[in-house]
């Protein structure tokens, strides 16, 4: 099914738009064949007070499951290739930034991303394999973007579907939905919590469960835990990778951005050696 899915959005390339690119360059490959971007996310920019300043008491306390645990030992790397990224060019340091999920022995990567977000299902074959093939101390997680209107809708979807323990079959699959099959909306036009649940009840999850989920106490405090990080890490656009919370990966196209992001992280691992 993902490469089916992966070869369906190859052929989609040249239609679909970016999304918030943080500045422009991620979606350099792409722009030269696509038409101009459309879609209200790249023309608002993320709300500034959407966020509370990191550190501050609404900001939940880590899950039970990302705790500081010893690691296992890592994997043997493959050196990164390419030449090595240069600051301000290739990524940007974040000031006082923090890993979204620290572990214990753990290089995180995080990629903030949006279901409704084109560049993010352009983005997503490629992030697949390659997180795959990440040695053993290296942690990825997504933190969904919060931009308001449906993408919040979509973000809250994600933690539910965490919450219920389908976040894994369903994530490829809701971006077929919406950017492939069209049998949702994105940001074409909001869809409703009960669209998105009847979506989640395809997969063994029934859907007044999945809304109620959506609303609960939990979710709201991941929200808010994923506000933080992208306020604290500069977030503006998505697709965004950021190695360890310290820094934004930039890049010319999706490719170079998870080049950029090896050397990072080898970094990162020479760092704590």
């Amino acid at each position: 099914m993902k490469i089916r899915y992966a070869l369906v959005l190859t052929a989609l390339l040249p239609i679909l738009v970016a999304c918030k690119a943080q500045d422009g360059s991620a979606d350099t490959a792409a722009a030269d064949n696509a038409p101009a971007a459309t879609a209200p996310a790249e023309a608002t920019p993320a709300p500034t007070d959407a966020a509370p300043a990191a550190g501050t008491g609404s900001e939940a306390p880590a899950d039970a499951d990302t705790a500081a645990a010893p690691a296992p030992a890592a994997a043997a790397a493959t050196p990164p290739s390419g030449p090595a990224p240069v600051a301000g060019t290739d990524y940007l340091e974040i000031d006082g930034g923090q890993p979204f999920q620290p572990v214990a022995g753990k290089i995180e990567v995080a990629e903030v991303f949006g279901y409704v977000c084109p560049a993010c299902a352009r983005f997503q074959p490629l992030v697949d394999p390659w997180k795959a093939g990440l040695p053993a101390d290296v942690n990825f997680v997504y933190v969904p973007a919060l931009f308001g209107g449906t993408w919040d809708d979509y973000a809250r979807a994600f933690y539910a579907a965490q919450s219920l323990g389908v976040e894994e079959k369903t994530h490829d699959a809701l971006y077929k939905a919406i950017h492939v099959d069209q049998t949702l909306k994105g940001e074409r036009g909001r869809d409703s919590v009960q669209d998105i649940a009847n979506f989640y009840g395809k997969y063994g999850v029934d859907p007044k469960q999945f809304a109620d989920t959506m609303a609960s106490f939990g979710v709201n405090a991941r929200i808010n835990r994923a506000k933080q990080f992208a306020a604290r890490s500069k977030i503006t656009g998505t697709p965004s990778l950021i190695v360890d919370g310290k820094y934004l990966v930039k890049g010319k196209s999706y490719e170079d951005m998870l080049r950029i992001a090896d050397h990072l992280i080898a970094r990162e691992r020479a760092a704590g050696q």
